[in-house]
């Protein structure tokens, strides 16, 4: 496996060459075997130590994250905003601070802030991976997103891919159009108004189509990507209700003839059965939600591996020459107590 992958973080995906994107996901790939095994656990990252950190709700990616490390042979530690020194007015600079003290070799973070993940980057030696912060992106989500789609088209290149429901408010929407337009797919994209302002496809991307329906988006599309109505980031109403919402923008079995024959059908959870996707579909046989959630802890494994273990045995201190792993650490115990 190559260790030639020059990244300190994963802060996003746009600021990741196609090329880095491919590793990432060669890397997942060689993982996704580890989840079949009946031991599913191997020594990459013994010794190293994943703060997971969390001020927002998760569950799919905080466990993904978690399963990640311990099965890399990685000791990890969970912490949450409700058990931090945050609530007590500790500031996320002072906790990332004090966390940095402890010497962790990898910090997982998930805030409602964007940029928060930037931030401890700028003053942390521990590689920051960003398990998604505000609006503003989710890369590793993006990323198993991509792992699932190869792992059932063969590639990305030339496929067409919709984003249905709220792509002002999703850090999902934004990862993924980052990285299908730099990996040749084309994306459509559909919504309330409200919810998918026109200027969407000049802000993210260059070739991004937005739709006013959701079937003018699915029209041949080889991919169709549901999203969360995300209500918590709403601060006011920018549709009448879900009931309305779900007519005209809920996915159902009638709208997949309108796309490719062998489309399928995703989602990054979690979902509102009924509202944003019919049950018909959520369990059928074109609905991938639960192998994104499999090659979730793929994704995640190749991440910790390659910025906590590859990465950083590129510029750990090899043993000198004539000199075996004893010997030098009787020599440094000599002078220590010299």
């Amino acid at each position: 496996m190559s260790t030639n992958f020059k990244l300190k973080h994963l802060l996003g995906i746009r600021e990741l060459s196609a090329d880095q994107i491919t590793h990432l996901l060669d890397t997942a790939e060689t993982f996704l075997d580890i989840s079949k095994r009946e031991i599913k656990k191997v020594p990459a990252l013994r010794g190293r130590t994943v703060i997971n950190l969390f001020f927002e709700a998760s569950t799919r990616t905080r466990t993904s994250f978690e399963i990640a490390a311990k099965r890399l042979s990685a000791d990890a530690v969970n912490i949450s905003v409700s058990t931090s020194s945050v609530s007590k007015g500790e500031t996320l600079l002072d906790t990332a601070r004090n966390l940095e003290a402890m010497a962790p070799d990898c910090i997982v973070i998930r805030h409602s802030a964007a940029g928060a993940p930037g931030h401890l980057a700028r003053v942390c030696n521990a590689a920051i991976v960003n398990a998604g912060d505000g609006a503003h992106e989710h890369p590793t989500q993006a990323l198993l997103d991509a792992l699932t789609i190869r792992e059932h088209k063969g590639h990305l290149d030339g496929l067409k891919v919709a984003l249905i429901g709220d792509i002002l408010h999703s850090r999902v929407a934004r990862s993924n159009v980052y990285l299908l337009s730099k990996l040749g797919a084309t994306v459509s994209v559909a919504g309330p108004g409200t919810l998918v302002p026109p200027e969407f496809a000049g802000l993210i991307e260059q070739g991004v189509r937005v739709e006013r329906k959701l079937e003018d988006a699915i029209v041949d599309a080889d991919v169709v990507m549901i999203l969360r109505v995300q209500r918590e980031r709403q601060t006011e109403a920018f549709f009448p209700s879900m009931r309305e919402y779900a007519v005209h923008y809920g996915l159902h079995l009638s709208h997949l003839s309108l796309a490719a024959p062998n489309a399928i059908v995703m989602h990054p959870g979690p979902m509102n059965r009924g509202i944003e996707v019919s049950s018909e579909i959520a369990d059928g046989g074109r609905s991938l939600i639960l192998d994104q959630v499999t090659n979730g802890v793929a994704v995640r494994m190749a991440v910790l591996y390659l910025l906590a273990g590859a990465g950083k045995q590129n510029g750990t201190k090899r043993t000198p020459a004539g000199k075996n792993g004893a010997q030098e650490k009787k020599e440094r115990s000599g002078k220590l107590f010299a």
